[in-house]
């Protein structure tokens, strides 16, 4: 199959998954997003760990849930982010695990 063969449906979700994937290919965002990985975080808790500006976080995040890559939970006052899916979880993982493997004569 060839991308030229895709049906339209598929060829909107490419576009959609290269968006996903521009979204991730910023370190901050995806810094961002692996802090929201272990338990829902606040904004606060992620712009410290990170050391950025709690509005930056912010900004980075509105994106990332617009795009379903995490999601938001309000309890009080706070608003605590997570991964959206284990689909997200999964994916990093699979990436960090990818980049972890020996090159295997690629280089080449």
């Amino acid at each position: 199959m060839t991308i030229e063969s895709l049906p339209l449906a598929a060829e909107e979700a490419v576009d959609q998954l290269a968006d996903l994937f521009h979204l991730l290919g910023d370190p901050t965002r995806l810094r961002i997003v692996l802090a929201c990985l272990a338990q829902p975080t606040a904004v606060g808790d992620i712009a410290a760990a990170l050391d950025l500006s709690s509005s930056l976080v912010s900004h980075h995040l509105r994106l990332l849930r617009a795009a379903r890559i995490v999601k938001a939970e309000r309890q009080g006052k706070q608003v605590f982010y997570s991964a959206a899916d284990a689909h997200i979880s999964s994916l990093l993982s699979n990436m960090f695990e990818h980049i972890a493997e020996p090159a295997n004569g690629l280089d080449a």
